[in-house]
């Protein structure tokens, strides 16, 4: 399935993507601004696509420019639990170069979109460290509301960041 935005769209990921997100796994930037940690060979990302490919709990998905059809980040919709109406987010653009031009907005909008209206589920969660004060904005932008906070939970470049637990619900996303 593919959901079309106006500068982006997203596209199911495929495994021609795995290269670019290989490639995002090595910027220090990037891998400071999710949380990374772990180091990741060609392999492992390899291993991970294969491993999701038939799960059943997760969407994953590339996020593409409209007018050149580049591949500029991914993007998971995970651990749905159809039962509780619910589903965890994570989101990476794959250079920095796509910072700061509204496409990961554009993308978590479209994200939002699928989740409350095609999967209908009630509630979907992310996490996000406290030094990524640009992807804290983009989310309280597009809706999200803190919930909670891990302490010092992760060690980067010498400091301790707290983990920020943030969530969307349905009758906010209608709003």
């Amino acid at each position: 399935m593919t959901v079309n935005g106006r500068k982006v769209y997203l596209r199911p990921l495929q495994k021609e993507d795995l290269e670019s997100m290989h490639r995002a796994t090595q910027n220090d930037e990037i891998r400071y601004m999710t949380g990374t940690t772990r180091h990741f060979t060609m392999e492992h990302v390899e291993a991970h696509y294969n491993r999701n490919l038939h799960d059943k709990t997760r969407h994953d998905f590339s996020i593409c420019l409209k007018d050149t059809d580049r591949l500029i980040g991914d993007m998971s919709i995970m651990d749905i639990e159809e039962e509780n109406k619910k589903a965890g987010f994570r989101i990476a653009l794959h250079q920095v170069e796509f910072f700061n031009k509204g496409y990961g907005t554009e993308a978590l909008s479209l994200a939002l979109y699928f989740v409350f209206e095609k999967l209908r589920l009630n509630r979907l969660q992310l996490e996000v460290y406290s030094h990524n004060l640009r992807g804290i904005k983009s989310y309280e932008k597009a809706g999200f509301k803190i919930e909670g906070r891990l302490r010092q939970s992760i060690v980067l470049n010498n400091e301790y960041s707290d983990e920020i637990v943030m969530g969307m619900l349905r009758e906010e996303y209608v709003k």
